[in-house]
């Protein structure tokens, strides 16, 4: 069964994300901030992380490149609520994709 690991501060989303993907045989998470989702992430390994930019301890997008050094098989997919021109974004030479707010969970898996 593969994990994820929604490091977002609305649990509305979360929720949401948890009861598309449990149906699918995913074990979905969830972290409400940089630091509790360090910590988890420390606690068990996650195929998928799906990172917020805007939580209540910091950015998370810039947080991403030393999350990926630390767990290149990770799969890191950035989360916008505001509109994006890109599709992907480039920080710090790594390319990551962004998954924008409202999501379409049809196409959800595919940021996996």
């Amino acid at each position: 069964m593969r994990t994820v690991l929604v490091l977002d501060d609305e649990r509305d989303f979360y929720m949401l994300v948890k009861d598309y993907l449990g149906k699918r045989d995913y074990d979905v998470y969830w972290a409400g901030s940089l630091a509790e989702g360090f910590r988890m992430l420390e606690e068990k390994p996650y195929d998928v992380l799906l990172l917020d930019n805007n939580l209540p301890d910091g950015v998370g997008w810039k947080q991403a490149p030393m999350l990926q050094k630390k767990y290149p098989k990770m799969r890191i997919t950035l989360i916008s609520a505001y509109e994006s021109i890109f599709l992907v974004t480039n920080l710090d030479g790594v390319a990551f994709p962004i998954m924008e707010k409202p999501v379409s969970l049809e196409t959800l898996i595919s940021y996996f």
